[in-house]
């Protein structure tokens, strides 16, 4: 690309070109685009002087275009469908955009979280492709650099004002077992959760977060040793066959299929907290439309969900 060649070129001439291939008077083109006569003559001047060819020659029908012009007015039209599409770019309609978006979300949010947001983009923007991306470090970067267009993440104490968060829900932490472990019959003391072999849920940007914001786990630990995985329908299937323990999001017993012969136990009060979970986006998409549509679809998909639950009792 000759970006000093393009730079010389004047968009309105490429549309003074096609109107006068259209109408072949320059008069009535002149009138076409709201200009006296001698402004548009002035104007195929430039052009001959743009494409080094006369493009026009008098005849008693008018003015009839050169071979030069004839080729020009063969991928003229294609090239001003084309900018003016770019041009319409911001006439955002949903239904219609063919783009992509990429969200980093962990395993265990989406679980809950994307079959409702799917099942509304299926009907509202069929055509769009959605990519989650599960494990993904230094998020905030990545939203900065587009890499990722929207992070689903455990609240931070503080976000630079170049991102913008929207606070989606909270969980009280829950500790996860198969039915007939061991714990269920025993005292929930710090002391006996150490006993089993804990899965810890993989946390992206872990060592960003303050000890307000870890998890149960990390605090626990355990002498058993642990599994750190990001693979929630694994680790549920080794809690379902082994001692392991996993403390996670307590919304995640709402799917029954998921966590079918597991229950949920209490921790002990001094662990006892509630995580948040925020949208977070940079500043450089707040203006773009389809970022903007895609930010309240997923608030509301949460909303609804919500309901879902409630009414569910």
């Amino acid at each position: 690309m000759n970006i000093n060649q393009l730079a010389r070129v004047d968009l309105n001439l490429l549309v003074a070109l096609q109107v006068l291939l259209e109408e072949r008077s320059v008069s009535r083109a002149a009138q076409r685009l709201n200009v006296t006569q001698p402004a548009m003559s002035k104007t195929l001047g430039r052009l001959r002087e743009t494409f080094e060819d006369p493009l026009f020659a008098r005849s008693k029908r008018g003015i009839q275009p050169t071979p030069r012009a004839e080729a020009l007015g063969a991928e003229l039209q294609n090239i001003l469908n084309d900018i003016e599409t770019l041009l319409d770019a911001g006439e955002f309609a949903p239904s219609a955009y063919r783009g992509e978006m990429v969200i980093a979300i962990s395993e265990y949010v989406g679980f809950t979280l994307l079959p409702s947001l799917t099942s509304r983009l299926e009907t509202r923007a069929p055509k769009l492709r959605l990519r989650t991306i599960t494990r993904a470090e230094n998020q905030l970067d990545q939203l900065a650099n587009g890499a990722l267009d929207f992070s689903i993440q455990l609240t931070r104490q503080h976000y630079d004002p170049e991102y913008r968060y929207q606070s989606l829900s909270s969980s009280p932490l829950a500790i996860f077992v198969r039915r007939d472990h061991p714990l269920t019959t025993k005292s929930l003391t710090e002391e006996n959760l150490r006993l089993f072999p804990q899965i810890n849920l993989y946390v992206a940007d872990r060592e960003e977060l303050t000890d307000i914001d870890r998890t149960a786990t990390e605090i626990l630990g355990s002498q058993r040793g642990s599994l750190e995985t990001s693979h929630l329908l694994t680790a549920f299937e080794i809690l379902r066959s082994t001692n392991y323990t996993l403390i996670g999001p307590g919304y995640m017993s709402r799917n029954g299929g998921a966590t079918q012969d597991l229950t949920t136990l209490p921790l002990p009060q001094q662990f006892s907290r509630t995580i948040d979970y925020s949208l977070v986006a940079h500043e450089r998409t707040a203006r773009s439309p389809i970022h903007q549509w895609f930010w309240n679809e997923v608030i509301d998909a949460v909303r609804a969900l919500r309901v879902r639950t409630v009414h569910r009792g």
